[in-house]
């Protein structure tokens, strides 16, 4: 995918600077006529990166389906904080499924519009990592190989924090949860366990995959935006830092969803096919450790003993990224 470079003159800030932009160039939240399909009242923590995910990557789903979208969600953080009942947040057609089987529901979702000859409305599945690389992979690989009109938003904070901050297959090698306890020879999370999704759904061979950040908004807009344009499976997998999870400052949710891009540890691409198609270019390439100190799931990595293999091993991930998945500009770097 093709997207105008964007120059922004507010060196040193986050400032996104819409008013910079042409009208036609401004994300979906700069636009007064959005749905506001998740809407304010939520019990979401502050700070919580899947709330502003999910309110991101649905109004964009909107705006390309014409407002013609219905949503099926798996139980987890999204929909407890979204849905107390008998309240919603919701403005858009809802359903809640169970933990594990929300591809499965919107895929009868779909096969019901398809009955009806409502081709124009779009169905998308929506959950978190547990929901999704865990207890609803099968559904989920299920849905892949059938090539189900179906787009897929995973909304990855790495591990199951609405029920006490569980290790799940998302979370990364060396952090601490309740599970993964920073105690022995190695603390926090073994390496080598886990799952890639992504390159899992790419292995499907289905029409489109990509990864997404809360901290590249229209990047991500622009992925849900090309994912609705496509029939068949599709599948998106979006960072959401967890303030409370990964014990960081709520204000620092899009600082640390920006540097986990930066230093290659969630690398963000596109895919068509099995193949890739795009990735974009870090600008800025910093150490692992940059990302890793804010986050007190990672707090025992630097202690009065620094773990310096840990970090070596987790540079390592990172390194592999880039070079994987060309993540620097070789004009630039080379």
């Amino acid at each position: 995918m093709e997207m105008q470079q964007i120059k922004f003159y507010q060196t040193g800030t986050f400032t996104v600077g819409n008013r910079l932009l042409e009208a036609d160039q401004r994300s979906v939240q700069a636009n007064m006529e959005r749905t506001n399909s998740l809407n304010s009242g939520h019990r979401a923590c502050q700070g919580c990166g899947e709330a502003l995910g999910a309110r991101y990557a649905i109004d964009a789903a909107m705006r390309a389906a014409n407002n013609q979208v219905i949503a099926c969600n798996a139980t987890g953080c999204l929909e407890v904080f979204s849905t107390p009942y008998p309240e919603t947040s919701w403005q858009i057609p809802w359903i809640h499924s169970l933990f594990g089987n929300a591809a499965a529901v919107a895929t009868g979702v779909m096969a019901a519009m398809k009955v009806k000859g409502r081709k124009d409305v779009r169905v998308i599945a929506q959950g978190g990592d547990g929901g999704t690389t865990d207890i609803g992979f099968g559904c989920l690989s299920g849905m892949f190989e059938r090539n189900d009109d179906v787009l897929y938003l995973c909304y990855d904070n790495e591990a199951y924090m609405n029920t006490g901050v569980q290790r799940s297959s998302a979370t990364p090698p060396a952090a601490r949860t309740a599970t993964t306890m920073a105690l022995g020879a190695e603390p926090g999370n073994a390496f080598g366990q886990g799952k890639n999704v992504p390159l899992i759904a790419m292995a499907h061979g289905i029409p489109y995959v990509a990864t997404a950040s809360v901290a590249y908004l229209r990047d991500l807009e622009a992925k849900v935006s090309r994912a609705m344009t496509v029939r068949g499976a599709r599948y998106i997998h979006i960072l959401v830092p967890c303030p409370l999870g990964w014990g960081a400052a709520p204000h620092d949710t899009i600082k640390l969803a920006r540097l986990a891009v930066e230093t290659g540890i969630f690398p963000l691409f596109e895919a068509e096919h099995g193949e890739v198609t795009s990735s974009n270019k870090i600008r800025h390439r910093v150490p692992v450790e940059e990302y890793l100190r804010p986050q007190k799931r990672f707090a025992h990595l630097f202690g009065k003993t620094p773990a310096v293999d840990t970090l070596a091993r987790i540079q390592d991930m990172a390194d592999r990224n880039i070079r994987k998945f060309r993540l620097m500009d070789e004009r630039r770097h080379g």
